[in-house]
């Protein structure tokens, strides 16, 4: 672990030792948001800060879900267990897409969080157009790419032949609404790094409401099953990503931007990579692993599928309380790094990880409890409902475990240490869950044996990334002792 931590030191010390710690004639002013940052990070109590931050966030990820949530429960109602399979059994493997790119938006947050703290607007100016152009530029490349392999890529997961046909047609939808989402997310990021989570909510709160508007026009009216909810997505995603462009195009100096001036600059692109990437890969990984266990979840057969998918739904709500203090440890770490305050930096992680397992826990155990009304809004078949309980209380109850190495890492990440908690979360989670499922449940013989792999792993992946964490604060607040 040492050689490991040791390894990252060069690439931190210049994100945190350099001119973003160092520079302290700018830190009297900092550049503001509209002429106020919507949060100061950098002052005053944390807790309730912390909360504001993150209550938008969770509302929005909810939101963002529900595009997918809709479309579950409108095939599920409408269309039949089929259509249901087809759509639900697509959520791993878009993640597993995107979750790379999604990662290079944590890095965003952790530069421009720095260069905040640090006072630097022409850094602050350079990395927000960089942003912007790495979302639209890989937004379309994905697109692109997806549309034409999705056949090939369901065919790997092991989807259902009689569900092949139409979640082809609805995962090729899915991909020509990925350029908006991509600006929506990165956009997001960049909000974020300001202070500011409630106007990404108040996007979603109307996207959201087109797409359950037209999710039901598409289907009940015209007929469309798969392909309505799937056009559905797409449009609802369109006005998300162009309207958070907008906003941020509007701003004003250093976090505005001229649409046609925007450019990539090699510097903030690298040291975006630097710890983005990492945190795209762990989260591509993170989502293979997960993919590799649909491809066994399928062997069970259509209605283990519907049933899992139905399930997985109620993980991805309550992921979204973990994710929140996940981009609230980030974004406040970042910028109080940048500012070079060790004490408040040690509280952000503390308040983060007791919001995020407490909250978590409460929420998966209300789930568990109304288990039946839960399920029951996607599907009444007696078969596809069993294997949705048995998801249900062997995973979602115990998903508040997670926290220990998501909250962990998110601190490491908003300290400019990327790669740490990346390799730990890959060894600790997805190469075992990979060893799993080709030894342990290989023969899909027994459905609660493969959902107990999601616990054992988050056990010890949180152990060793925690221990991490211990370290890497040490050295990393011994640099800021130095600079000082």
């Amino acid at each position: 672990m040492s050689r490991m931590i040791d390894s990252e030191s060069a690439d931190s010390a210049e994100l945190s030792a350099g001119d973003d710690i160092s520079d302290s004639r700018n830190r009297s002013s900092r550049p503001t948001s509209s002429g106020a940052l919507k949060i100061d990070m950098l002052n005053g109590g944390l807790w309730g800060k912390i909360i504001i931050f993150a209550l938008p966030l969770i509302a929005s990820g909810v939101l963002q879900q529900s595009f997918s949530s809709v479309d579950v429960a409108v095939v599920g109602r409408w269309c039949g267990d089929a259509a249901l399979a087809a759509v639900g059994s697509n959520g791993p493997l878009i993640s597993l897409i995107l979750n790379l790119f999604m990662g290079i938006s944590v890095g965003a947050n952790v530069i421009i969080s720095h260069y905040i703290g640090s006072g630097d607007e022409k850094g602050i100016a350079r990395s927000v157009e960089t942003t912007l152009m790495v979302a639209i530029v890989t937004g379309v490349a994905v697109a692109l790419l997806g549309v034409f392999i999705s056949p090939l890529l369901l065919v790997w997961i092991s989807t259902p032949e009689a569900v092949l046909a139409p979640a082809t047609l609805y995962l090729r939808i899915f991909f020509c609404g990925v350029p908006f989402l991509m600006l929506y997310n990165f956009g997001s990021a960049v909000l974020r790094s300001m202070g500011d989570t409630r106007r990404p909510f108040y996007v979603l709160a109307v996207s959201g409401v087109i797409n359950v508007g037209l999710n039901l026009l598409t289907v009940i009216v015209f007929d469309m099953n798969v392909a309505g909810v799937g056009i559905a997505t797409v449009v609802s995603e369109a006005v998300s990503g162009i309207w958070i462009l907008n906003m941020i195009r509007r701003e004003k100096a250093p976090f505005g931007v001229k649409l046609r001036k925007m450019r990539v600059y090699g510097r903030e692109l690298s040291r975006m990579l630097r710890i983005g990437l990492p945190a795209g890969l762990q989260g591509m990984v993170f989502a293979l692993s997960n993919t590799l266990i649909t491809g066994n979840i399928n062997l069970f057969g259509a209605e283990a599928s519907a049933g899992s998918g139905a399930a997985l739904t109620y993980e991805y709500y309550c992921y979204f309380v973990i994710v929140a203090f996940v981009q609230a440890g980030v974004a406040f770490t970042g910028a109080n790094y940048g500012a070079g305050r060790i004490d408040r930096c040690k509280k952000v992680f503390k308040v983060c990880m007791t919001m995020s397992v407490v909250g978590c826990m409460l929420l998966n155990l209300l789930i568990v409890w109304q288990k039946e009304f839960a399920i029951g809004i996607f599907t009444q078949s007696p078969e596809v409902m069993a294997f949705a309980y048995m998801r249900l209380t062997g995973v979602l109850m115990l998903q508040w475990m997670a926290s220990s190495y998501e909250i962990s890492g998110a601190c490491m990440r908003g300290l400019g240490y990327s790669m740490t908690p990346t390799v730990l979360t890959i060894l600790g989670t997805c190469v075992l869950r990979v060893v799993w499922v080709t030894t342990v449940t290989a023969n899909a013989t027994d459905f609660s044996l493969l959902m107990l792999v999601y616990p054992v792993t988050w056990i010890i992946t949180g152990t060793s990334v925690l221990v991490a964490y211990m370290i890497v604060t040490r050295r990393a607040y011994r640099k800021i002792h130095l600079a000082s």
